[in-house]
């Protein structure tokens, strides 16, 4: 898992997490508690689960952990008073709250063009947010009464595509499952929300190529 937050990376395979492009040292537990709070993001997480995976079968003080989070936040520049990484739930534990992005691997070349195929429209994605509904301004421009104005988004930056859900009275669905956060996007994957169908696609260049389909549209 590779993952980009606010100007840090995350690599849980080689065990690395980077800011502003230089690696952060981090000791092994400090490590296992960002990486536990990650995989369970945005839910938060209990002190009790949190010391039985950093500690199992020993008692530990909550000093123990609250240096951890001391260290974590030092490490990736986040305010305990305001915080944009971890924050803090009261008598219980601590949350993942960072928008995350998916980050490419190590070698992996950029697609030279994201597109929505729906229908026999062919809809080019821009850099930034490309909003998804029944909003005229939308760049996908879906008119039907069970889709919200505002209704999902799909961000595209350096790391890749994300689809994102913006709080939709009906939901926005990626590869048959709901999105309740960020999912990262690959080629041919199927969105679906409310009636409309797309097929999103990551094009490489390799040469003079033709539309996927006839009649490209913007919406």
């Amino acid at each position: 898992m590779r993952l980009t937050f606010e100007d840090c990376l995350f690599d849980s395979d080689t065990r690395e997490v980077f800011r502003g492009g230089s690696a952060v040292p981090l000791s092994p537990k400090a490590f296992l508690l960002l990486e536990l709070l990650i995989r369970n993001r945005p839910k938060a997480v209990a002190k009790k689960e949190i010391r039985e995976h950093l500690w199992p079968a020993t008692f530990v003080s909550d000093a123990n952990l609250g240096n951890l989070i001391a260290e974590l936040r030092a490490a990736l520049g986040d305010d305990a008073r305001r915080p944009k990484i971890i924050r803090t739930v009261p008598r219980f534990g601590y949350a993942f709250r960072a928008k995350t992005r998916a980050a490419r691997e190590k070698g992996t070349q950029a697609p030279a063009a994201y597109r929505l195929i729906w229908g026999n429209r062919e809809v080019d994605l821009e850099a930034g947010e490309n909003l998804l509904g029944r909003d005229p301004g939308a760049i996908v421009w879906i008119d039907d009464e069970s889709v919200s104005r505002r209704h999902a988004q799909i961000v595209i930056d350096d790391s890749g595509a994300t689809l994102e859900d913006l709080g939709s009275k009906n939901g926005t669905y990626l590869r048959g499952k709901k999105v309740r956060t960020a999912m990262e996007l690959q080629d041919k994957d199927v969105i679906k929300i409310g009636p409309a169908s797309m097929v999103f696609r990551a094009l490489h260049r390799t040469g003079p190529t033709a539309s996927t389909v006839e009649g490209r549209t913007r919406r």
